[in-house]
């Protein structure tokens, strides 16, 4: 039996910026024609899946998205359109020149022994991965249920289940509605610390429509001025930092999001939950065992969520290698996993000393989701080898470059490479193999198109490009924990386990020597140095 054809229904599914435009089919003429549309560019596209993607990725198209958010204008037809619905808009946007943008995409083989075979793309999870307390209708913003119908490849575009965490996803009914002002049903929001945010959670910060920005205390302008550029979003107020007690007894702020140093953090989290906020940390709320349980502590007692940084776990690839390898076994049972982590561009000196080194700022996101793959919290054994082929890293007395080699109680291997910097695009790949076969997340560009050994970077991206997706969906979880929708994804017991096997790794390095972490003491980085 062939292949049944796709209909411009299944591109409107699949894409969640197009729709399906209906219209009479004219004068003496029975029936009605539709047209794939797409809704920012209000431009007919032909039913090709290349055209589609090309159009998707170009500088036309994303001006012309940047310009609806700018405008506040929220299309009806950035929702897939049903067979019978009709749009009839009209945007008066200038349509910009194209040019080709790196978009975030990801292809994932499989396969066992050197035969490989396509394996479809991620799709968006309606089952988690912990226990979860769904909120009744009546306690939800909006309970006009969603007109989406997303299909396997809609990821991209639609909202993921977080790795960690079970139940339903939350759909486009329970998400932050988008607010008229600082009041009503948007979340006020605190910025801690301009200087180290990162790219991807400031542009999801200021596009997300169910929030707004009225603080940021920070004491250098210019850090404010590199974050935001020339202009700060419109209502927002910019303080010192000895001024945080003015945005924490704000009555619109509900939360703060914390971009501070692991040893400036703790303070500034223990005083937004005190205040009845509740907390993002994008970093790690420390470096100290006993300081970090002390904030999840306070958090419980406060009765305020704290959410962790970990990124990775809201990956579209990585929530579906998730599904095949824990809920599908269908690799059956895992041997070894293998990770490659190159930064694009490379972290500044500041932010790498600020944060903690490269087994704080890069290697606790990998472990993190290792221990989420396997199913393992602590390996038995872990070594490290690392260099500084950047000078001004030895002088920090850290590395740019290291391999983590770890053995978990399973018997599953397990080897991270990480790189704080890439010439010329992020480099970020993950391979599973097990007993039954190997699933691969590779590199890609819009395009499809894989380069080996060409001079010039066909599609550059940076980091924050490619875990654009993933830092969105952390920040709507974010959002959802505010309003009491879903618990925090990463729990006390997970994080602290994470930044001991961190410790670990950087003890190994600094040693020369295997650590055994079942009868030694390794502990975190401020009981080591």
């Amino acid at each position: 039996m062939g292949r049944r054809r796709k209909t411009l229904h299944d591109y409107a599914a699949e894409f969640s910026e197009l729709s399906v435009r209906r219209e009479p089919a004219g004068p003496g003429r029975a029936g009605a024609v539709e047209t794939l549309l797409c809704t920012p560019c209000q431009l007919p596209l032909r039913v090709r899946r290349d055209r589609i993607l090309e159009h998707l990725s170009s500088g036309r198209h994303c001006r012309n998205r940047r310009l609806l958010r700018q405008l506040g204008l929220r299309a009806p037809g950035l929702r897939s359109a049903g067979p019978d619905s009709s749009l009839n808009l009209s945007l008066p946007l200038p349509l910009d020149v194209p040019c080709l943008l790196s978009h975030p995409s990801f292809l994932i083989t499989s396969g066992s022994g050197t035969g490989y075979s396509m394996v479809p793309s991620p799709p968006s999870y309606q089952k988690l991965l912990v226990p979860h307390h769904p909120i009744p209708a009546t306690h939800r913003d909006d309970p006009t249920p969603s007109t989406s119908h997303p299909s396997p490849l809609a990821t991209f575009h639609t909202r993921t289940a977080p790795l960690g965490q079970s139940g339903p996803a939350p759909d486009a009914s329970n998400s932050p509605a988008p607010p008229s002002s600082h009041g009503g049903s948007s979340a006020g929001l605190v910025l801690f610390g301009a200087g180290l945010v990162s790219t991807a959670l400031l542009q999801s910060l200021l596009e997300e429509a169910g929030c707004c920005l009225l603080y940021v205390l920070e004491d250098q302008l210019e850090e404010v001025e590199r974050g935001f550029g020339t202009q700060v979003p419109a209502g927002t107020r910019v303080l010192r930092q000895q001024d945080a007690s003015v945005a924490l007894s704000d009555p619109r702020v509900s939360g703060a999001i914390i971009c501070c140093p692991p040893d400036k953090a703790p303070e500034m989290v223990r005083d937004a939950l005190r205040a009845g906020k509740g907390v993002f940390c994008e970093g790690l709320p420390s470096l100290d065992r006993q300081t970090a349980e002390a904030c999840f502590d306070e958090a419980d007692r406060c009765g305020r969520p704290l959410v962790c940084g970990f990124y990775k776990r809201f990956d579209p690839a990585l929530q579906f290698l998730y599904k095949k390898v824990r809920d599908s076994r269908a690799l059956g049972r895992i041997q070894r996993i293998w990770t490659s982590s190159s930064l694009y561009p490379a972290a500044s000196l500041s932010l790498l000393k600020a944060s903690g080194g490269i087994f704080y700022n890069a290697a606790v996101h990998d472990i993190d989701i290792i221990s989420l793959l396997l199913g393992e919290s602590v390996p038995d054994t872990i070594f490290s080898l690392g260099h500084a082929f950047c000078a001004d890293m030895g002088c920090l007395r850290d590395v740019d470059t290291v391999t983590i080699c770890m053995k978990f109680p399973s018997g599953a291997i397990v080897t991270l490479d990480i790189r704080q910097h890439c010439t010329r695009s992020c480099d970020q790949r993950l391979e599973v193999h097990g007993s039954q076969g190997m699933l691969r997340v590779d590199n890609q560009n819009p395009l499809g198109i894989t380069e080996h050994g060409t001079s010039v970077s066909i599609c550059p991206q940076t980091q924050a490009e490619r875990y654009r997706d993933a830092y969105r969906e952390l920040f709507r979880h974010f959002l959802r924990t505010l309003k009491g929708q879903e618990p925090p994804v990463v729990t006390k017991e997970q994080f602290l386990w994470t930044i001991q096997v961190a410790a670990a790794a950087e003890q190994s390095w600094r040693n020369g020597s295997a650590v055994d972490l079942h009868s030694s003491a390794a502990g975190v980085k401020a009981e080591l140095v």
